[in-house]
C-alpha cells in the first residue's frame, strides 16, 4: 500500500497530512521535485533473474534513462531473512544527499523514503508498482523495515554518485520507523 504522511520537521507527533491516493501522492511530492509514479506490475518467477527483471521493465527504464540521463540499471534484492539486514537497515537510517538522483522502482515488496523539505518531512511508503524519483542533493533518509523483503530497479548516471553524503542532522531519529 503506497502512503504518504507529511510532518512539519519540528513536529513528529502530529501529522498534517495522510493519503494513500496515488494521484495525491504524486501531487505533493511533485511540490519537492520529486517524482512519484505507479507501473502496471508484471508476473516473475520468485527466481527471476536481475537480467529478466530489467528485460520485463525495459521499456519503462529507456523512458525514464532518455528523459533523466540515466546511462545503467540494475536490481536490488533483499529476500527475507537474509542475513545482515538489520545493519543494512541502519546504514539508511539517517538523513544523507547523493550527488545525483535516487531513482527505484519496486517490482515487489516495499520500502519508506523520507524527504527532508521545505521545513516538512515527508514520509513516502513506496510499495509492489511504485515508482520514485528522489533528486540529487535532497536531504531523505531510507527505511526498509525490521523484516524487509523487496525487488527495486535502481536507475543511475553514475553509480558512483549514489554514494551517500551523511548531513549530521539528527532528524531521522525524532520520526516514526517504517514498520513493513
Amino acid at each position: 500500500m503506497s502512503k504518504i504522511t507529511v510532518w512539519r520537521d519540528g513536529h513528529p507527533e502530529t501529522p498534517e497530512r495522510v493519503t494513500e491516493n496515488a494521484a495525491d501522492i504524486a501531487a505533493v511530492l511533485q511540490t519537492i521535485g520529486v517524482t512519484f509514479e505507479r507501473w502496471p506490475t508484471r508476473t516473475l518467477p520468485g527466481d527471476a533473474t536481475p537480467a529478466a527483471v530489467l528485460a520485463a521493465y525495459a521499456d519503462e527504464i529507456a523512458r525514464l534513462s532518455r528523459a533523466g540521463g540515466y546511462t545503467s540499471a540494475d536490481v536490488i534484492r533483499l529476500a527475507t531473512g537474509a542475513p545482515n539486514t538489520d545493519s543494512m537497515r541502519q546504514k539508511f537510517l539517517d538523513e544523507h544527499i547523493h550527488a545525483e538522483d535516487e531513482v527505484r522502482f519496486f517490482v515487489e515488496g516495499s520500502g519508506a523514503f523520507y524527504l527532508h523539505a521545505g521545513g516538512k518531512v515527508h514520509q513516502c511508503i513506496c510499495a509492489t508498482g511504485d515508482l520514485i524519483g528522489v533528486p540529487a542533493n535532497t536531504p531523505h533518509w531510507f527505511d526498509m523495515g525490521p523484516t524487509p523483503a523487496f525487488t527495486a530497479i535502481r536507475l543511475f548516471t553514475n553509480p558512483e554518485g549514489w554514494v551517500a553524503q551523511f548531513t549530521g542532522d539528527a532528524i531521522a531519529r525524532r520520526f516514526p520507523l517504517y514498520a513493513s
